[in-house]
């Protein structure tokens, strides 16, 4: 199997997306987390850019131990002696250096030409090279650069030093067999390119980054740089997780990472979490859906055979298992399998009756979670209950004083009661203390956050202590007020017989 290395610039590329800027210590985390990913390089930072860039960097270089650090900088002399000094605790470090060489850049940014830019980045290679052994050079914009002058200028660095050439899609703009013609007539075309390490770098504007990226791999580029989830300017950077489970999934290819993908999902959640930035449902690999199977028919023939619907195996990237979503299309060999995980075997009889009410349920929801059925699975323990909630009823507003009106079953016995009370939870207990007439004070009172949507059951925890002892209460229900009446009952089920 042949090496791909990874780098990683999730760091540095990923952390341009305004909002999502992270301090050192949420540095160290992430950099930590990759190293133990498994990655090659850890493109830390843009020294000169700020001091809190060149602080990062410095930082990083010392939590991390066997990862290459990387810095960023223009071809500029003074960009390079920042990087230099900020990498000085990197046990293995790199200078990331380079120049825009389209005819964008050159003319528009620059107002140059192509051979003051060639002469540029020739004299910044070497200048890197005074100060470390791994260079890499960047020839920015190199997805609209002319392939014949940006062979020039790759044969020119690697003369002068680079380790490692890195041919960017600056704009997302090359399609994948453009972007893989280009990394061919390199080799084609290159004096010494065998000698280095050739290098993608493609941005996801047109939606092709993971496409273009392996088409520069299929060939020959033996260096991807990518960020977790595809973070990055604009729409993005390539994927790690995309390209490695690409190549893990694609074995024919026999090239391979470092990567322990099991460290994935975890990672994908950790970089989501502090960059506040949310993964998207379907995002492949690390979606909340990636592993979802919530149509009847893909549901029936995951459970049968896996490889019918799942090509990854989800536990391969950190997830337990695949999702079996729980919708109103789910029929009840998907409701059986999620209950047989939880530990829950049910009669047919009873899988039956449960299995309407999760429809009933599942109606009203978008879908329906493990708490949710098991829910369902134990309402039988409520109906041998001795206190049972009949109705409720809740008026309340603004300018309006909440009042509850409730029915109770007491061992077959009717009672009715109405209370007002400081808000609706509060009436509906009050009316139901006026049935009670036990001393009880309420000890905890928990609401489950809800964290998928309006339509999600409330899940109440209630503590009370009556006669010096506590007893807990549990229930979950749409209406949240009634999901804290049922609590407050089920703890008094405890202590009354």
């Amino acid at each position: 199997m042949e090496k791909l290395f990874i780098f990683d610039t999730t760091l540095r590329d990923g952390e341009q997306v305004p909002g999502s800027q992270l301090n050192t210590i949420e540095k160290i985390q992430i950099a930590q987390a990759l190293e133990n990913l498994g990655v090659d390089v850890i493109e830390a930072g843009f020294p000169i850019s700020s001091p809190g860039d060149f602080n990062s960097v410095v930082e990083i270089s010392k939590a991390v131990t066997w990862a290459s650090i990387c810095a960023l900088t223009r071809a500029a002399e003074k960009d390079i002696e920042v990087a230099s000094e900020a990498l000085k605790f990197a046990k293995r470090k790199r200078i990331h250096t380079g120049i825009g060489t389209s005819p964008y850049h050159i003319k528009y940014k620059f107002n140059s030409t192509q051979d003051e830019i060639l002469e540029r980045a020739i004299a910044a290679t070497k200048y890197a090279k005074k100060y470390v052994e791994d260079v890499e050079f960047y020839c920015e914009d190199a997805g609209r650069t002319d392939n014949e002058y940006l062979a020039r200028v790759v044969e020119a660095v690697i003369k002068a030093g680079a380790t490692v050439v890195n041919i960017p899609d600056t704009t997302g703009y090359c399609l994948p067999m453009e972007y893989g013609e280009k990394i061919k007539y390199l080799f084609d075309n290159v004096k010494g390119i065998q000698n280095v390490t050739i290098s993608t770098h493609c941005h996801n504007d047109l939606g092709m980054a993971t496409a273009n990226t392996m088409a520069g791999v299929l060939n020959g580029a033996r260096q991807v740089e990518v960020t977790i989830n595809g973070i990055g300017e604009r729409a993005g950077n390539t994927s790690l997780e995309e390209v490695v489970m690409i190549l893990k999934s694609h074995k024919e290819f026999e090239i391979d990472t470092n990567i322990n993908t099991r460290h994935i999902y975890p990672l994908s959640r950790m970089v989501s979490s502090l960059m506040n930035m949310p993964v998207q449902p379907n995002k492949a690999i690390v979606g909340r859906n990636a592993f979802a199977h919530s149509s009847g028919i893909h549901q029936d023939g995951v459970l049968k055979n896996v490889q019918t619907y799942e090509i990854i195996n989800p536990q391969d990237v950190g997830i337990d298992e695949n999702n079996i979503a729980l919708t109103a299309r789910s029929g009840r060999a998907a409701l059986k399998h999620r209950l047989q995980i939880l530990g829950v075997e049910l009669s047919q009889e009873k899988l039956d009756k449960v299995y309407e009410d999760f429809l009933m349920l599942a109606d009203k929801k978008k879908d329906v979670r493990d708490d949710d059925i098991l829910l369902l699975a134990g309402k039988d323990r409520t109906e041998s209950q001795r206190i049972k909630l009949e109705f409720l009823q809740v008026t309340s507003g603004v300018g309006i004083r909440p009042v509850a009106s409730l029915g109770l079953d007491i061992a077959g016995e009717k009672f009715e009661a109405t209370a007002s009370g400081n808000g609706p939870v509060d009436a509906a207990i009050k009316a139901l203390k006026q049935i009670i007439h036990r001393q009880m004070t309420i000890q905890e009172f928990l609401i489950q956050a809800l964290n998928k949507g309006s339509d999600d059951m409330g899940k109440v925890h209630i503590q009370i202590e009556y006669e010096g002892m506590r007893y807990y209460g549990f229930s979950a229900n749409t209406d949240i007020i009634a999901a804290s009446v049922e609590a407050y009952i089920d703890a008094i089920n405890k202590f009354v017989k």
